[in-house]
C-alpha cells in the first residue's frame, strides 16, 4: 500500500511521538509544512513508560511546547499529568499521528524518502521530502546479555512496587533509575538487594535523594552488592560475581535498571555517520541537519551515548532550528 504526499505541499515526517518529536512537528507545521508524526508505540510513549507515580525534576514551564501553557496542581508536573498536557497539545494543533505503526525501513527515491511502515493491513510506503528522527532511547535497552534476561519476571522498565510487596526483588544498577526503582519497592514492602558493578553509587544521583538511599543502605533496609555483576538470572534466584565470589540472590522480581541505547538504526539505513566513541550522529547544532541531506535528529537521539545532555527543556527547541534550515514561510520562536 502506498500513499502519496500532498500536492504542492513540502512534507516532512517526524519519526518519534515523544515531547521533542511532537515540538518539531509544531514547529514546522507551523511553518507551512505537511508533517506526519509516527510512532511504534502510543503519544509520548517515554513519559508513559516512567514510574507510575513520577514528578518530574523540571517545572511545567520548562517542558511545555508549542507555546501552551502547562498548568499543575503542585510546584512539578506528574507523569499524569504530562500525558494529559501532550495529549491536549496533539488535539490542539490538530498533528497528525500514525501510532502503533513502527517504521521499518526508509529508503530514498530520488528526491524523496519513502518511508515504510508496519500497520495492521501490511507495509505501508508513503514519500516524504524530508525527515526529523527524533526516536529517543526507551527501544533500546543496555542489556547484560545473560542467560534469563528475557525471562517474564524481568523487566528493563520500573513503573511501581505494589506488585512486589513481601516478595523478594533485585535491582541492578546504580544510576537514578536504580535508586528510585529500589526505594520505592523497600516504601512497597519488597526486599530488596542492590546489585552494582562498581564500588559505589553513580556520582549523579540526585542530591535530594542521595541521603534516602544512603541511609537504607546503611541500616540494611536495602541490602548492596557492590563491585559485582549478574552472571545468570534463573526464575526465582539471580546469580553474580563479586569481590566474595560467586553468590546466588533470591529474586521473584528483577528490575535491570541499566540505561537505554539511542535508537540510531533508521539514520544508520540512510547513510548518516554515528561517532563510535560517543554515539553522536553527524549534525550541525544550529540547523540539526545530519550529514545527509534534508535528515534532521531531535531531541535526545542528538546526545548519542550521554543522555545526561539533551532533555524535553533544552530538545524542544530543536524543531524550530530544523524549521528555519528548510526554509519556513514564517518565522518559528525557538524555546530558551
Amino acid at each position: 500500500m502506498t500513499r502519496g504526499a500532498a500536492a504542492g505541499t513540502a512534507s516532512v515526517a517526524v519519526i518519534g511521538a515523544g515531547p521533542c518529536g511532537l515540538a518539531a512537528a509544531i514547529a514546522l507545521k507551523q511553518a507551512g509544512l505537511r508533517v506526519e508524526v509516527y510512532d511504534r508505540s502510543c503519544v509520548a510513549s517515554s513519559v508513559a513508560s516512567y514510574p507510575t507515580y513520577m514528578t518530574f525534576f523540571s517545572t511545567a514551564e520548562k517542558i511545555s511546547i508549542g507555546g501552551l501553557p502547562f498548568v499543575t496542581a503542585g510546584e512539578k508536573p506528574t507523569r499524569r499529568e504530562a500525558l494529559a498536557y501532550y495529549r491536549m497539545v496533539v488535539q490542539y494543533f490538530n498533528l497528525v499521528l500514525r501510532l502503533y505503526e513502527p517504521v521499518s525501513e526508509i529508503v530514498r527515491d530520488g528526491e524523496h524518502f519513502v518511508v515504510r511502515s508496519q500497520t495492521p493491513r501490511g507495509v505501508t510506503e508513503t514519500p516524504f521530502e524530508a525527515l526529523v528522527v527524533a526516536t529517543g532511547y526507551f527501544g533500546t535497552p543496555n542489556l547484560l546479555h545473560v542467560p534469563g534476561e528475557s525471562l517474564p519476571h524481568v523487566t528493563h522498565l520500573y513503573h511501581e512496587g505494589h506488585d512486589a510487596f513481601r516478595r523478594d526483588v533485585v535491582v541492578v544498577g546504580g544510576g537514578n533509575s536504580a535508586v528510585d526503582a529500589a526505594l520505592d519497592l523497600w516504601r512497597c514492602g519488597a526486599r530488596v538487594t542492590l546489585v552494582h558493578f562498581r564500588e559505589h553509587l553513580d556520582d549523579n544521583v540526585k542530591p535530594w535523594v542521595l541521603p534516602d538511599i544512603t541511609n537504607r543502605l546503611k541500616d540494611g533496609s536495602i541490602a548492596a552488592r557492590w563491585t559485582a555483576r549478574v552472571t545468570r538470572i534463573d526464575v526465582d534466584t539471580v546469580s553474580i560475581e563479586g569481590p566474595q565470589g560467586p553468590q546466588i540472590l533470591r529474586a521473584n522480581h528483577v528490575y535491570l535498571m541499566t540505561g537505554f541505547t539511542p535508537s540510531t538504526g533508521l539514520l544508520q539505513q540512510l547513510g548518516v555517520s554515528i561517532d563510535a566513541a560517543t554515539g553522536i550522529p553527524a549534525h550541525d547544532r544550529s540547523t540539526m541537519e545530519t550529514d545527509v541531506e534534508r535528515v534532521f535528529v531531535a531531541g535526545v537521539l542528538a546526545s548519542g551515548y550521554d543522555a545526561n545532555k539533551v532533555f524535553i527543556e533544552n530538545g524542544r527547541g530543536h524543531g524550530a532550528l530544523i524549521a528555519r534550515r528548510l526554509g519556513a514561510s514564517r518565522p518559528v520562536a525557538a524555546h530558551g
